[in-house]
Parts: C-alpha cells; structure tokens; sequence
C-alpha cells in the first residue's frame, strides 16, 4: 500500500461494491463468501460503513472537536467536552472515531456490519447493547463469533484494551489488515495531516507516538 492509500488519500484500490459501500479489491469475494454463508443460516449480512476517505474521517474528527457533534464515553454519556483540556478532548473523540489517516476503514480491509431484518424497522445505531444478549442484533453476533474466522475475518474491537471501545460490530480481513497496521507508522500519519491537518493541529501532532501505540497498533 502507498502512503496515500494507507491514509485513505485515494480509493484506487478500492472496488465499490454498492454506491457507498467500497472494499479493497482482495476483500470483495472473501465478503461475499461469508455474506453467503451467513444467508444459507438465516442471516441477511449487510455493511453499514466500508471505506472511509481521509476527508470524510476529518470531517467527523474536527466536528467533534469543534463542537458540532456529540462525543460519547465508554458508556455511552455525553461528554462535557469544555470541561476537559484539548488533550483530553482528542483523546474523548478517539474513544469512537479514529485519527483522520489513522482509520482502518480508510485500507478496504474494515467493515461494519448488521442485519436490517432483525431490527424490526427500528434504526440502526450502532451501539454496543444492540448486539449484546437481549439486543436485537445478539444472533448475529453470535454467528459472527462462530464464523467470521472461517473467511479469515475478525473483531479487532471486540475487547476494551484501553484505546478504542468494543465495537461489536466492526469486522477487519486479517491477511490484509495486520500487513496494512504494520505499514503504518508516525511518519506516514504525520506527512499526511501535515498536507491536511485537523482542528488543533498542534496538539494532535504531538500526541502522535501515544495515538500510534493506543488506537493504531491493535493487532491481537
């Protein structure tokens, strides 16, 4: 991968699959295979998010940062984001939504997924209890722990590990992820938001080596 594919600069490596919906080229038929294997057993498995671009994760990092858009901790509060200092802030937003450059949507290789017929017409909100015992999602989620390793997929998030909250719902290709992760590094984050920085700039740049360790380099 290039460092412009790698921080999601292009989408030359991306094949798009429904309008909105993208994935790296070597992970559209292991996507299918399961998206099959899941609908022989009952389940219609569909993606809510794939690809992101670094415009569109940037978009959504100085929104929150800038006070346009709800931030959340772990338990799914509302964070007085003025009360906190900007380090805090960043490190609140990272809680949920990655570093623009830093996302793993940005490789193809990630992706969030449900099943719209067991929400009974309600809406999505991707939230952990919708997919935990009792939530309207839980038999998915359980197929999903079952198989998704058979198409060499797996839950990167599944555990809280100090970094970025269990999301139950977010799938990544290992053969490609865990390449892609080590790619990544400071100085490929650091030329790309340097050429499009965020919202505090500054503060984001120096946290980078703590951003890397906590939120980036994941692979369990």
């Amino acid at each position: 991968m290039t460092p412009e594919q790698l921080t999601g600069q292009v989408q030359d490596h991306i094949e798009f699959i429904q309008e909105h919906i993208g994935l790296h080229k070597q992970v559209v038929e292991p996507f299918k295979a399961m998206q099959q294997a899941a609908a022989k057993d009952g389940f219609n498995l569909q993606i809510v998010s794939a690809f992101r671009s670094y415009e569109r994760q940037l978009g959504i990092f100085n929104a929150k940062l800038d006070g346009q858009r709800p931030v959340l901790d772990i338990n799914n509060c509302l964070v007085d984001m003025q009360s906190l200092a900007i380090e805090d802030q960043v490190h609140a937003i990272l809680l949920y939504s990655a570093l623009p450059g830093a996302s793993r949507h940005h490789w193809g290789t990630d992706i969030d997924v449900f099943d719209p017929e067991l929400l009974s017409g309600e809406k999505l909100q991707l939230e952990p209890w919708e997919y935990e015992r009792g939530g309207p999602l839980a038999p998915l989620n359980q197929w999903l722990e079952n198989h998704c390793q058979q198409f060499d997929f797996y839950r990167p998030y599944q555990t809280y590990q100090g970094g970025i909250a269990p999301e139950p719902w977010h799938l990544s290709y290992r053969p490609l992820a865990e390449v892609f992760e080590q790619q990544m590094d400071i100085d490929v984050l650091n030329q790309c938001l340097t050429n499009k920085p965020t919202t505090a700039f500054e503060t984001v740049a120096k946290l980078l080596p703590s951003i890397v360790a906590r939120y980036v380099k994941i692979t369990a």
